[in-house]
Formats: C-alpha cells, structure tokens, sequence
C-alpha cells in the first residue's frame, strides 16, 4: 500500500526538503503541499491524504488547531507533528489536539520516515528527546491547570489568529468566507472568553500562548 502524505509547513525549502527525501522511499507519495494551516485543513478535505506532516507556527491558522481541526472533521488522517519547538506545552497542545506523533526537526528524516510508518498503524511516535516531555506532563498532569484558550472553538481560534496577525476584519471575513458582521461577533466573544479588552491585549496573549510569533505579524 502507497502511503499518502501531505506537507504542511510555511518554509518553502523544507516541504521540498522533505518531498526530495520521501520521493525516494517505494511506498510513499507526496500528494499535496500546504503553506499554512488553513490550506493544510483544505486540501485535507480535497486530497484525503494517509498522513499530514504538520508544522506547528505557520501564518493564518497554526498547526495546532489545523490539527484539531482536520482530526475532528477527518478522522482516518494521521497527523505527525514535525516542528523546532521541543517545549513542554506545545508538544502537549499538538497531543491534545490529536496528533499521533512528534518528531523533532533536529531528527534525522529516518526519524520521520518511521513516525509516519508508525501513525499509519496508529501506533503513536515521539523523538527521543520528545520523550521525556510527554513522560514527564503525564506525571504533573492536573486537572485544574487548563488554559483560558480550551474555552474558544476552532472558529473562534481562527479569528484570533488572524486578528493577532494583523488581518483586518474585512480580510478574515474574505479569508474565511464568512461576513464582516460574524467576524465582529466572533472577536467579542473571544474577548469575551479571554478576558482581555483590546486587540493590543489579543496580540500578547496569542503570542504568550505561542499562536502566533512575532515573526508572522502583518503590517
């Protein structure tokens, strides 16, 4: 059986890293690539791929709640975390949100080879050094340390991403279909929820929370 893969990751360079390297493995195909999360979760839909390689910081919508998303809605997809971050609660959130394996990008591209293999016998794989953090947020695990940013739905996450990235409103209704109005109404009830009371207040708490990098800020 040929495995399909979709790539998600804002850099082009590494989506056409790995592509060179999966090209060469027999029962793998490159089906698809995306440059942010909203992409990944379209051409989730579209192309039905085995395994999404996901990015976690990508512009528009991250690959957490693209995760979230696409396990939510697609429920066959294996999602493989494949990101820089090796901090505790973004490995934690991309667990949460229902990826089955996380590997670091320092790894050795064998390293991925066998996360996917593994995922697509929904056996779960983490990077030596992943390990550890998963063991260990296991064991400190409590109930009570939830974060505001649970309370949100994937809707409303969206919004706030695209809010703490600069978008205007008129540019997150185009950008997710919906109208000026809705995006309005969506932004109050995350203020709402988060209990912040601007958007300059928005834009700290999605970067403190790791949504969104300065880096990806619009002007």
């Amino acid at each position: 059986m040929t495995i399909k893969i979709l790539i998600a990751d804002d850099f082009d360079a590494v989506r056409e890293g790995i592509k060179s390297f999966l090209d060469n493995i027999p029962n793998m195909e490159v089906i698809g690539q995306a440059k942010d999360g909203r992409i990944a979760v379209q051409l989730a839909h579209e192309l039905k791929p085995d395994v999404i390689i996901m990015n976690i910081e990508m512009p528009c919508l991250n690959g957490i709640d693209a995760t979230c998303q696409i396990v939510q809605e697609l429920p066959d997809i294996k999602v493989v975390a494949f990101s820089s971050h090796l901090e505790s609660h973004y490995v934690h959130k991309m667990i949460k949100a229902g990826a089955l394996a996380y590997v670091s990008k320092y790894s050795s591209i064998q390293e991925l080879i066998t996360a996917i293999n593994s995922v697509v016998l929904n056996q779960a794989y983490f990077s030596p050094n992943i390990t550890s953090v998963v063991i260990k947020g296991f064991v400190n695990h409590s109930p009570d340390n939830i974060s505001s940013y649970s309370l949100l739905t994937i809707k409303e996450r969206q919004v706030l991403q695209l809010i703490a990235e600069g978008k205007t409103t008129k540019k997150i209704a185009l950008l997710l279909n919906i109208g000026t109005k809705a995006v309005e109404w969506r932004r109050g009830k995350i203020m709402q929820k988060l209990n912040t009371h601007n958007i300059a207040e928005l834009i700290k708490y999605a970067i403190r929370e790791g949504i969104i990098e300065s880096v990806h800020l619009t002007v």
